[in-house]
């Protein structure tokens, strides 16, 4: 036993061995690091993916859901694992998912978690308004959400003579919607026509437009015209025209704002007169 110890003693006591022995056992980690490291990344896991192409806000069944396997170095960023947690949520308000794309966490919302975009970008202090629009109105469908338009104004003056010109400038369109209140632009594969236009004024410019839709007795008409000036995020809400401005100001000194039109319902009665004017004018061309 002596011997042995002493061998072992004169064994390990040689620089040599040590070093020796010190490279092969760092050799002997790095190999089965190595071997650990890669079988990791090669390493086939199974996730849910789409099937098929997945609208803005459309409810997930699990008809939309397949499962693949692919190697976990391919994946990257935070996704579902399990399609049970996919399953009755929906896609997010800002995103289409592709078919064949993973699901990533920030795709999926809860019905509670899914916002309405419009309401994302009204600035504070402003108000949300909800303007009726037709295909007509918007040019065909030319004003999206992120365009600028300018509203103008046209009626008479005290004279019987016509008021025109530029009203309120730079205003940003935030969304437009269908009369069933789905978004026209959100949607790749189906048509939708336009019904409402959203965007938002500061408080004194919306009571300003109110206002001129409370004068009734000189022929008030607002036209959206696509603004095609170069417009820059920090751009403010104006209003174009001081004549105009003081003419409604002048005509209304004394109106109370609860009686001042609702913009919705203002427009809407606006528009069915006009469709009910074009339709009388018809009819009496063709009799």
């Amino acid at each position: 036993m002596n011997n042995l110890k002493a061998s072992m003693k004169k064994f390990f006591g040689n620089k040599n061995t040590v070093t020796i022995l010190g490279v092969v056992l760092c050799l002997v980690i790095l190999y089965f690091g190595y071997n650990y490291r890669i079988n990791k990344e090669v390493e086939l896991v199974s996730v849910p993916y789409a099937k098929v192409t997945i609208q803005p806000r459309t409810y997930i069944t699990s008809d939309m859901i397949g499962t693949m396997e692919v190697p976990r170095s391919f994946l990257v960023g935070n996704y579902y694992s399990n399609s049970s947690n996919i399953i009755g949520k929906y896609s997010n308000y800002n995103t289409i998912i592709a078919e064949g794309s993973l699901f990533y966490t920030d795709l999926v919302v809860s019905d509670d978690e899914l916002p309405d975009s419009a309401f994302q970008d009204v600035p504070e202090g402003s108000t949300l308004i909800n303007y009726p629009v037709t295909i007509s109105s918007t040019y065909a469908n030319s004003m999206s959400p992120g365009s600028y338009i300018n509203i103008y104004y046209k009626s008479l003056n005290d004279d019987g003579e016509v008021m025109f010109g530029k009203f309120i400038s730079n205003i940003k369109v935030l969304d437009v919607k269908d009369s069933s209140g789905r978004h026209v632009f959100e949607n790749t594969t189906e048509a939708r026509t336009p019904a409402y236009m959203l965007f938002a004024l500061p408080e004194e410019t919306h009571l300003l437009l109110r206002k001129a839709l409370y004068l009734d007795d000189y022929d008030v008409e607002l036209l959206l015209i696509p603004n095609t000036a170069t417009i820059s995020e920090d751009t403010k809400v104006t209003v174009s025209s001081t004549q105009i401005e003081e003419f409604i100001n002048s005509k209304t000194a004394f109106v109370s704002v609860d009686d001042l039109p609702d913009i919705n319902s203002q427009v809407t009665e606006d528009t069915d007169d006009n469709n009910q004017d074009t339709t009388d004018n018809n009819n009496q061309d063709n009799g």
